[in-house]
């Protein structure tokens, strides 16, 4: 499988990554269970069988069970830890998730970069994927309470400890990664955020711009071009639009929706290549060398997915879905 740099760091991963936060079964508080633990491992082996090295976590994911079901792979196949990458995320706390020494203090749902949070979030990381080290950490969804100069305390103990390589961001705008970057010692690596052809916020701020009466609000604010400026991979999560133009069942769609999915179907019969192909293609065209996350836990359509990696769609293409997904022309 084709491969990039993961910002300014020295790892070289490949351009599809698999995302685990279904594998682990349910969000609820019970054990992992048996039969979710084997169709994890169907899952981690149908990504590795397809060149896959990108493994992303969260330390919510599955309340920790995607973690745990993830480290059974290392008795299934042995010498792999050297050879893939794990990343993983924190920040985010459920609303019962306790206060420190006040176990029933009602706490509501939240984000938390605090120094003490994100140290004792890693350590819990670790010990459910059975590793000594992630070669990436991410921060998850802002917390609007930072305090840049704990997550840089943070990071360094990290780093210096052997316990994160690599740091990253995830849902991050270009301000807010400024606002990091002046404090942290760490380049920042990664920022993760929603990108497909049904989710375009990140491109139509340079399309709107100018417009009296722009159709759509956009919620990008420079975060492509800070990215490409300083060298920072974008991660796509959702690049296959959550299913909904790849016949996923039980949804009604929109009529942009309807019309993409046709666009989606055309392209896929005449190249040969499956709906899904065409979607991650779609991603992967981007010239800021966006990495896919896929996050489905089906071996047939991690490998449909996969089919992007041998599909360059033109630019005339690429600007069919684009405008496809925008529900409307262009400027």
């Amino acid at each position: 499988m084709n491969t990039l740099q993961l910002g300014n760091s020295d790892l070289v991963v490949t351009r599809i990554g698999l995302g685990c936060m279904p594998i682990g079964g349910s969000w609820d508080q019970t054990p992992l269970q048996e039969v979710t633990r084997k169709q994890a491992m169907l899952t981690v082996r149908a990504a590795l069988d397809q060149g896959i090295d990108f493994y992303d976590h969260a330390d919510i994911y599955c309340r920790g069970k995607s973690e745990q079901a993830f480290a059974d792979v290392w008795n299934e196949v042995p010498n792999l830890r050297g050879k893939i990458i794990l990343q993983s995320k924190c920040g985010i706390r459920f609303a019962d998730d306790p206060v420190a020494g006040a176990p029933h203090s009602g706490a509501p749902h939240r984000f938390d970069f605090s120094y003490e949070h994100i140290v004792n979030s890693v350590d819990g990381i670790l010990k459910r994927l059975q590793t000594d080290y992630l070669d990436v950490l991410l921060l998850h969804r802002p917390d609007p309470l930072v305090e840049p100069d704990e997550v840089a305390k943070a990071f360094d103990g990290l780093k210096q400890s052997g316990k994160v390589r690599h740091f990253g961001v995830s849902n991050h705008t270009a301000a807010q990664l400024a606002l990091l970057q002046k404090y942290i010692n760490q380049p920042i690596v990664a920022n993760q955020i929603a990108f497909n052809v049904m989710h375009t916020h990140m491109l139509d701020e340079g399309i709107i711009f100018n417009q009296t009466k722009p159709s759509v609000i956009t919620r990008n604010e420079g975060t492509i071009e800070y990215c490409r400026l300083h060298n920072i991979t974008l991660q796509a999560w959702g690049p296959l639009a959550w299913g909904r133009v790849t016949g996923r069942p039980g949804i009604t769609l929109t009529e942009a929706e309807t019309k993409t999915a046709q666009l989606v179907a055309d392209m896929a019969r005449e190249k040969g290549v499956s709906p899904e192909a065409i979607l991650v293609a779609w991603v992967l065209r981007h010239p800021a060398k966006i990495q896919a996350i896929i996050g489905s836990t089906k071996p047939d359509r991690i490998a449909a997915s996969c089919q992007a990696d041998n599909v360059t769609l033109t630019r005339e293409e690429w600007y069919r879905l684009f405008i496809a997904g925008r529900g409307e022309n262009l400027p």
